[in-house]
């Protein structure tokens, strides 16, 4: 896949997750400054297209309680880069450095893009449990090969199984 193909597939997305009843949904705004690039310095990775790309259009998206983080606390008062410096130094069962989460599972989980694994712009999601201390990080789960395929299973088509696009149970 190709950067104009994940740009295609991303505004796709963004497009459908606009269907969604206001109610519904919160989506933070555009990124327009060097805030992307400066938290890939800090972290000392460089973040999957598809995510940066979706940021720089929607920083950060709540649907029914499923967050996709974005920087600076734009939704629900957490941020990718407040999370992940918790995820990485303020807790008991450390999360490896190369796993940025994006997602919050209401349970102290995370879905989380495994960096170094950057192939092509793109990167799989894992979801990391915070109180399972794993023998090897092989054991980790896999969810989706990267984000988009995240976000159409577990944001949007999670959401669809229980409510129409306009909020009305199924």
């Amino acid at each position: 896949m190709d950067t104009k193909d994940i740009y295609e597939r991303c505004n796709q997305l963004i497009e459908e997750l606009s269907r969604f009843d206001a109610s519904m949904t919160e989506i933070g705004p555009a990124i327009k400054d060097h805030r992307l690039r400066e938290f890939e310095k800090q972290i000392g990775f460089e973040l999957p297209l598809d995510l940066k790309y979706f940021l720089t259009v929607n920083n950060g998206v709540s649907l029914m309680g499923v967050e996709i983080l974005g920087l600076d606390e734009v939704n629900q008062g957490q941020s990718l880069n407040e999370v992940y410096q918790f995820e990485h130094f303020e807790v008991d069962n450390k999360m490896p450095m190369h796993y940025l989460p994006i997602s919050p599972d209401g349970m102290g989980n995370h879905y989380c893009l495994d960096l170094p694994k950057l192939e092509n712009g793109l990167c799989p999601v894992v979801f990391w449990q915070h109180d399972y201390e794993y023998a090897s990080l092989d054991e980790v789960e896999t969810c989706n090969p990267n984000f988009m395929e995240w976000v159409q299973e577990v944001v949007i088509d999670w959401t669809l199984m229980d409510y129409n696009y306009d909020g009305s149970e199924k």
